[in-house]
């Protein structure tokens, strides 16, 4: 099994953190200090992402399920409570639906699209994956320009000009090298759809989060969202794209906080 690196701040009962596509543990920098003030805070590198090294084999939604339920079992990790991002969110819920997770905080979860959205969001990401690559050597003056940040970033965040460059940066960076991104990207195009969980089989708190203006998994996906986890609670976020920690850094720790306690 692939060794996932990952970054541990502040002490207290322990708290996992998933990220999206293409990111890193650097995805949550806008929040994981504040999260740290209460809770040991363990952000990793998903498997082909960072600093972590791909799996062998297949690389699928189910394979990086197991692969976090392998890290967590190796470092004494048994029912922690999570929060993922995107592709982490729906690992987070996929998690869940396994029984193998504490509460769990979902933020913005892909794998609820019908086929058109799903078309839309394949060939969407796509091409931006391709324009993200081919603009590596002028991405550090992009991500340093409001402007820059703007144009290239409209799809994910609600306000991209009030986005930190260094979190810009990273996130490019990390979206042009990492060797997953293709395969995973595949995998949530044309994978099967994320499995739900029967009314009342959820033993610990289930909070799913939406941006009012996510632009990547639409707001009208969280009804279905919330058909396949009845258990769970749905908080919207105003203003805010794909990624709440980005574009409501405050509110999406409250709602974390909410659920998981401190």
């Amino acid at each position: 099994m692939t060794a996932m690196h990952f970054v541990r701040r502040g002490t207290g009962r322990p708290l996992l953190l998933l990220h999206g596509l293409g990111g890193t543990w650097r995805s949550w920098s806008p929040i994981m200090d504040a999260l740290a003030e209460t809770r040991d805070v363990i952000a990793v590198d998903l498997p082909g992402f960072g600093e972590t090294p791909p799996l062998t084999g297949e690389i699928s939604i189910a394979t990086l399920a197991d692969a976090v339920t392998a890290f967590c079992e190796e470092h004494g990790l048994g029912a922690v409570d999570v929060v993922g991002s995107s592709m982490g969110a729906r690992l987070a819920l996929e998690l869940a639906r396994r029984g193998v997770l504490g509460a769990v905080v979902s933020l913005d979860p892909g794998g609820f699209w019908n086929d058109g959205e799903r078309a839309f969001f394949g060939t969407s990401i796509g091409l931006s994956i391709r324009l993200v690559r081919l603009l590596q050597p002028v991405i550090p003056a992009i991500a340093a320009s409001r402007i820059g940040r703007t144009l290239l970033l409209l799809q994910l965040s609600a306000k991209p000009w009030a986005l930190s460059p260094e979190v810009v940066l990273d996130e490019m960076r990390s979206y042009a090298r990492s060797p997953s991104f293709d395969p995973l990207l595949a995998a949530l195009a044309h994978g099967p759809a994320q499995e739900g969980m029967p009314r009342g089989s959820a033993r610990q708190p289930i909070s799913i989060v939406w941006g009012r203006q996510d632009r990547v998994c639409l707001p009208r996906q969280a009804e279905r969202a919330m058909q396949r986890f009845p258990d769970a609670k749905l908080y919207w976020v105003e203003d805010c794209g794909h990624f709440p920690m980005w574009d409501q850094p405050a509110e999406t720790v409250r709602i974390v906080r909410q659920t998981v306690g401190t």
